[in-house]
Order: structure tokens, then C-alpha cells, then sequence
């Protein structure tokens, strides 16, 4: 697998900003290499180190799209400004008009005083008897993906192990993960996730049909990870503002999902 080196360059990207439609530039298998160290990497077919994760994330995509699994509606900032200047207008009125995206959360979700709740708990999903079969592909998917890191980038795997060393098993989702999140046609605006353990990696799979975009884009490095069907993307969040280009569906039901593992710093000694 080749390795591409990623370089500093100047850019006027601001977080909250639209990511806008860009075509990628990293579309083949790669190591990503920064100052001499091996980050994160790219993988365009899972099912070349391993076809039992491209079998349960296709799995987990189908439950994830049926109504076995409860979603969450994530309105864009035109849905918030569409209801604003119509009053009297509900959200769900103000969703048809501007962009609605849907997620699942599952694992572990930290405190928010912001909400009053001062502790952490486990997502609601886990409680629904429908979705049990999605839960138990994506835990599957989460555990063959740290195989496949620790298999290519042992130096990864062996930090991130380190790193939740403290972290009780009763937070973790996986091995080395706190949770997960999958996201159904989201395109995000640039954003880092700040909420992350530094040193980690995140891991994004992707499944697609009929639709081009939905890819991340890291600014810092001009670097646009095509994300194809049955992708892995494997990159420490926390490092970069990174954004997901728009999606746009070129044939009827067309879609791109991403499945994502992450590790929340939240859980650390608690």
C-alpha cells in the first residue's frame, strides 16, 4: 500500500463553515504519513483484509435504513432560519422545507449539564428490541475494524489501547472506541472533534448507492478522501478541521452513510 505524505498548506477555513462540493483527491488504497509518522490510512474495499466487515456493515446499513432503528433528526442551520422567519411554523414544517438529516448514536453518551443531566449513560437505541440486530453488526463491525488498524498500523492500535487503559468496559464500545454514530446523507460543516482523546484515531465506513460527494475534506493538508462504497477511512479526528462535502443523489433513493467509531475523552477515569 502506498503511503501519501501529507503537507501544511495555507487555507481561509473556518469552523462552521459550509464544506462545499469538492471532487476528491485520495482515492486508492494509502498510508497517510505526518512528519515522518503514520496517522491514519484509507482503504477503498474493506473486503480485501476482510470480508466478514463488509458483510455486517452491509447488514448494518440495511437495518439502519429500515424503521427497525429509531433516528434523530439533525436540522441544518436553513431549517432553524426558515422557521425564524416564519412564525407559527413547526419544526417539522420547517424540516420539509430546508435540510433534515438523520443520525443513531449508539454506546456510551457523556454528561451534559447543559440538559441537566451530570452523568453519563448508554443511547436509548440499546433499548429498543428491533434495533438488536443493528447493534450487534455495528459492535461486530467496531471489533473487526481495530483488527484491521492493529494489523496496519500496530503503532495505532497499540496507543489507542494504551490510551484506554482507564476507560471501564461498561463505556466502551468495542475495544478502544466509546461509541459510535451513524449518519444518513450528512454532508457536516467544518468542524474537529474536540471532544475526542488526543492520540486517537477515528474510523469511518461508508456504505453508498447512487450518489456522488459526501466526502471528507481536510483543509489543513488539501486532502479529499473519496469515501466509496464499502470504504475505511481511519484518521485522528481531533488533529484537523475537516468537513463532509454535500451529497448529491444521482439516481432515485440514493444515498451515503457513514458508520462511525469514536473515542470520547469524556469516559476517562469515570
Amino acid at each position: 500500500m502506498k503511503t501519501i505524505k501529507l503537507e501544511q498548506v495555507e487555507h481561509q477555513t473556518k469552523i462552521g463553515k459550509d464544506c462545499p462540493y469538492i471532487e476528491p483527491n485520495v482515492y486508492e488504497d494509502c498510508f497517510l504519513e505526518l512528519d515522518g509518522e503514520i496517522i491514519g490510512f484509507y482503504i477503498k474495499d474493506v473486503s480485501k483484509y476482510s470480508e466478514k466487515l463488509k458483510q455486517l456493515i452491509t447488514i448494518a446499513n440495511k437495518e439502519f435504513r429500515s424503521s427497525n432503528v429509531h433516528k434523530t433528526p439533525m436540522d441544518r442551520s436553513n431549517v432553524l432560519a426558515i422557521q425564524q422567519a416564519n412564525p407559527g411554523m413547526t419544526r417539522s414544517q420547517a424540516r420539509a422545507l430546508g435540510t433534515s438529516q438523520m443520525s443513531a448514536i449508539l454506546g456510551s453518551i457523556p454528561p451534559k449539564p447543559q440538559f441537566k443531566r451530570n452523568y453519563p449513560t448508554i443511547s436509548s437505541v440499546h433499548k429498543n428490541e428491533k434495533s438488536q440486530i443493528f447493534i450487534k453488526a455495528m459492535w461486530g463491525a467496531c471489533l473487526e475494524a481495530e483488527k484491521i488498524i492493529k494489523e496496519l498500523a500496530p503503532h495505532l492500535h497499540e496507543r489507542q489501547v494504551e490510551l484506554f487503559e482507564d476507560i471501564k468496559k461498561e463505556w466502551r464500545f468495542g475495544n478502544m472506541y466509546t461509541g459510535s454514530i451513524s449518519n444518513f446523507n450528512i454532508s457536516a460543516p467544518f468542524h474537529r472533534d474536540t471532544g475526542n482523546i488526543v492520540g486517537t484515531v477515528n474510523v469511518i465506513l461508508t456504505k453508498r448507492k447512487n450518489a456522488l460527494g459526501g466526502c471528507l475534506n481536510v483543509p489543513d493538508y488539501n486532502a479529499t478522501f473519496e469515501q466509496a462504497d464499502n470504504s475505511m477511512l481511519v484518521y485522528p479526528a481531533w488533529r484537523n478541521v475537516h468537513g463532509v462535502t454535500p451529497i448529491k443523489q444521482i439516481a432515485e433513493n440514493g444515498y451515503r452513510n457513514s458508520l462511525i467509531f469514536y473515542p470520547l475523552k469524556a469516559f476517562k477515569g469515570i
